[in-house]
C-alpha cells in the first residue's frame, strides 16, 4: 500500500446503550481516584506524585459479543465440519484482512431473510464477482438506530442457505450492520411458531456447523463508503483465549482517497 489512504470506521462504540440487549457496564476512574493505588505501587505518598494525580482507568463488565465483534465458529457449536470448532484466538489472521464488498439490502422488509437469489442479484447489480477471502459486508441500515432499544429488533438478516453460499465462494469472514447475523429474534420466533420447524432457529449461525466461517455483528457506517467495493477491510479480533468472539475495531481502508 502506498500513497494517501482514508480510513472509515465501521464499528459502533463499546458503551452502555439501550441497543445492547445484554449487560454492559463501564466505570471510568479518574486520575484522583487512582492516585493512592499508584502511590502504593511506587512506595511513595500521593503528594509525591505530580500534582497528586494517578492515571485514568476504566473498569468494563461486558460479554465478548458486546459492541462490534467477530464471532468464532466455537460460538455456533462445539464442532465445525466434523472437527473441534475454532475459538477466536485460533482464527487465521489472514481471514481478517482483505478486499471488502458491501451488499445493500436496506430496501428489504424488516425481519426478512436474505436469500441466495438476493445475493446473486445484488452482486450482478454492482458487477462484482466474489473471490476467496473477500470480506462481505451486509448492509441493512439497522446501524442508524444505534443508541435506541429498537436497534435490537431492526433490519433483515441472513439464512442458512445464503450463508453457506458465501462460504462456498471462499468467503471466511462476513459481517452485518445489525445486532445479529440471523434475522431479528422476533422474526425467527414468529417463523418457528408458524411452522414448528426447528431448522428456522438461528439457522445462519448454525450453518457454521456444516462449514467453517466467522461473521461480524454490529457494524456501522457502511453508507459512508464511496463505492460498494474497491477498499480493504481490517477486522482483527482481540486475542481472547478460548473465546467465542473477540471485540474488533473494524475499518475500511481506501487507498488514493
Amino acid at each position: 500500500m502506498s500513497g494517501k489512504i482514508q480510513i472509515i470506521d465501521l464499528s459502533v462504540p463499546t458503551e452502555e446503550s439501550p441497543s445492547e440487549a445484554l449487560s454492559l457496564k463501564v466505570v471510568h476512574q479518574s486520575h484522583e481516584e487512582t492516585a493512592p493505588v499508584l502511590a502504593g505501587f511506587f512506595g511513595c505518598k500521593v503528594e509525591d506524585l505530580r500534582e497528586g494525580l494517578g492515571y485514568a482507568n476504566d473498569q468494563v463488565e461486558l460479554i465478548s459479543h458486546s459492541g462490534t465483534h467477530l464471532d468464532a465458529p466455537w460460538h455456533y457449536a462445539p464442532k465445525s465440519e466434523g472437527r473441534p470448532a475454532k475459538t477466536i484466538d485460533q482464527i487465521p489472521l489472514e481471514w481478517c484482512y482483505g478486499d471488502g464488498v458491501v451488499l445493500d439490502f436496506r430496501k428489504k422488509p424488516k425481519g426478512a431473510m436474505i436469500s441466495v437469489e438476493d445475493l446473486e442479484a445484488t452482486l450482478d447489480d454492482i458487477a462484482y464477482a466474489l473471490k476467496p477471502l473477500d470480506i462481505v459486508l451486509i448492509q441493512t441500515g439497522a446501524d442508524k438506530l444505534w443508541g435506541k432499544a429498537e436497534y435490537f429488533h431492526a433490519g433483515c438478516g441472513m439464512g442458512r442457505a445464503s450463508t453457506l453460499w458465501l462460504v462456498d465462494k471462499g468467503i471466511r469472514v462476513m459481517g452485518i450492520d445489525a445486532w445479529g447475523w440471523d434475522r431479528p429474534f422476533w422474526a425467527i420466533k414468529e417463523a418457528f411458531i408458524r411452522t414448528k420447524d426447528r431448522r428456522t432457529l438461528w439457522e445462519a449461525h448454525l450453518a457454521g456447523i456444516e462449514r467453517e466461517y466467522c461473521h461480524m455483528e454490529k457494524l456501522a457506517n457502511l453508507d459512508k463508503l464511496p463505492a460498494p467495493f474497491g477498499f480493504k477491510v481490517a477486522c482483527f479480533p482481540v486475542k481472547l483465549t478460548g473465546g467465542s468472539a473477540g471485540w474488533c475495531r473494524a475499518v475500511a481502508i481506501l487507498e488514493g482517497a
